[in-house]
């Protein structure tokens, strides 16, 4: 009995020093990918910050030369319309639309989409009512 007591122990050591060190080469691995993606994400930051620097000079530029033949004031106000023009441009871009199948709306606006943006609620409203198979199309009392 004393001995299998000791075997006990032992295992448990055995798992306790696995867990630490499972625990550590987990650590170690999450560290390192962590040490990278910091690095990417600072290259990121400097690039932005240095194509911010390189816009506005450019914005600068723009300006300057048109107000060569113009007031400064509107050499000011065609580089902040030709700004909002290229921001607004951007935004349409990066946020393309989506195209949608057209759908029938009988009689007054399209019900409202479920939450989370999954389309119709239900299926649309065919135009007329599906024919039943040995009826006539006229009504029962056109049949001969």
């Amino acid at each position: 009995m004393d001995r299998l007591d000791h075997l006990e122990h032992l295992d448990k050591h055995l798992v306790d020093e696995l867990a630490q060190v499972a625990r550590e080469t987990v650590r170690d691995e999450l560290r390192e990918q962590t040490r990278k993606q910091r690095r990417t994400a600072m290259m990121y930051a400097a690039s932005g910050a240095v194509a911010l620097y390189a816009g506005g000079a450019l914005a600068l530029a723009v300006g300057l030369a048109l107000a060569i033949g113009l007031p400064g004031w509107a050499a000011a106000l065609i580089t902040a319309a030709i700004l909002g023009a290229i921001a607004y441009l951007l935004r349409g871009a990066a946020h393309p639309k989506a195209v949608h199948a057209p759908h029938r709306v009988v009689g007054g606006t399209p019900p409202p989409a479920p939450p989370g943006g999954l389309g119709m609620p239900y299926p649309p409203m065919p135009p007329e009512a599906p024919a039943r198979p040995g009826l006539h199309p006229e009504g029962p009392h056109h049949q001969a």
